[in-house]
């Protein structure tokens, strides 16, 4: 399908996981942070609207603080992430003002998403920043959402965090980018007839089945399950997505139109 529609959009939100911008131990992978971060700063400066979520804060914590292996209460999952989103935010800040941008943080929770008032703030919030040419970066607020924590209904590894955030805003593109190429018909690891799948215009049970909720890195947490609903989100707030995998070029390979990941389109009779 042709996606020439991709070169025009303004308003994109790009999501990386943690094994994207971490190595297996916990530490981040600096050289991979500052080409997208660099990607980003290009594309605000063509005059677009730019958001960026983030995993990697409880990773990062866990590497600062010196522990090998996940966190194994909510406890050491908040304080993991409190460690690692200080560490984190000023890694991104720094790399940011090396091109002249400037980085600001907002951290969510889902009970912001869902009461009006709250998520009419945080819109609100968002434009001002997107006025005042700055580049937010968003994650969950770990060290204080319990119920994300545990619960099944959480963001989903920032996924539908990422789609959530585009209804919000009314971006016109999701990015969603992490250790695998997009959706296949099953999983390439364990069946090697398994087929990229290039485009989605239409999510049903069929489809959802064909994800996986198992996460195939050490510091990872999310599967495709959370990425078709996340696609899902975006669809029907009107939005195009597109799940890739993390390499060297990609935003802009994807921008540019070429048949990079899978890319699902936007819901266009939905109207908000």
């Amino acid at each position: 399908m042709d996606r020439s529609c991709l070169k025009h959009k303004k308003r994109i939100v790009i999501k990386v996981g943690s094994s994207s911008i971490t190595h297996e131990n916990g530490d981040l992978y600096l050289s991979r942070i500052e080409k997208l971060v660099r990607v980003l700063c290009d594309l605000r400066a063509q005059g677009k609207d730019v958001v960026l979520v983030s995993s990697g804060a409880i990773a990062c914590g866990r590497r600062a603080l010196h522990i090998g292996r996940r966190p194994e209460s909510t406890a050491e999952k908040q304080a993991f992430a409190a460690v690692g989103q200080a560490r984190l935010m000023m890694v991104y800040q720094r790399l940011f003002s090396e091109y002249n941008m400037v980085a600001s943080q907002i951290l969510l929770t889902k009970n912001i998403m869902r009461e009006k008032h709250a998520r009419e703030n945080a819109r609100n919030t968002f434009l001002e920043l997107f006025a005042l040419q700055s580049i937010p970066i968003v994650n969950e607020n770990d060290t204080i959402s319990t119920h994300e924590l545990l619960e099944v209904e959480s963001f989903g590894d920032n996924d539908q965090l990422a789609s959530t955030v585009g209804s919000l805003i009314g971006a016109d593109l999701v990015i969603l980018l992490s250790d695998i190429e997009g959706l296949y018909t099953d999983n390439p690891k364990t069946n090697p007839e398994a087929q990229l799948i290039r485009h989605v215009s239409h999510i049903d049970q069929t489809l959802l089945a064909m994800g996986t909720n198992e996460s195939s890195s050490n510091v990872g947490t999310g599967g495709m399950s959370a990425k078709l609903v996340a696609a899902q989100i975006a669809m029907d707030a009107g939005a195009d997505l597109v799940i890739a995998k993390f390499e060297e070029g990609i935003v802009t390979r994807i921008l540019q139109g070429q048949q990079a990941g899978t890319y699902f389109c936007a819901n266009k009779e939905i109207n908000y």
